[in-house]
């Protein structure tokens, strides 16, 4: 619990400096609204260069890459088998910057669990190939001009 504590204060420290460059539209979300969103999956904040939510899958998903957002995820409860990079299979644009696909071939596996936490830069092929029960982790994305 004391390493969870101690990253998500990193984290939150990362998006304070973000959300300080602009004092005018700081975005305060009280902790009963946060547990609701991490219940549910949704938006926590969202600026021009970044966003950060709660997320929660109960089965696998597409690949995807962003062209200019980097993914930051720090797992709070469950697993998932979570691969990343290699070659996207069966890739096509959803909307401006953003690709999915159906597979990935090669790219390095993770096994994310609770305490974990990993970043996808952006234009890196990533992929919840497997999410045995459910996974709720907390997202940040980064986006690039």
């Amino acid at each position: 619990m004391y390493r969870f504590g101690v990253l998500f204060g990193a984290i939150l420290c990362v998006l304070g400096v973000l959300i300080a460059e602009e004092a005018s539209k700081v975005t305060y979300v009280e902790k009963g609204k946060v547990a609701e969103v991490f219940s549910k999956g949704g938006a926590l904040a969202k600026g021009e260069d970044f966003s950060a939510s709660g997320a929660r899958r109960t089965g696998p998903g597409q690949v995807e890459v962003h062209v200019k957002e980097t993914d930051i995820f720090y797992i709070t409860e469950g697993e998932a088998t979570f691969v990343t990079g290699g070659k996207m299979i069966g890739g096509k644009e959803t909307r401006p910057d953003q690709l999915v696909g159906t597979s990935i071939d090669g790219g390095e596996v993770h096994h994310l669990q609770q305490g974990d936490f990993i970043a996808i830069p952006a234009g890196t092929p990533h992929w919840f190939k497997e999410v045995p029960k459910s996974i709720t982790y907390y997202m940040v994305k980064v986006i690039k001009p």
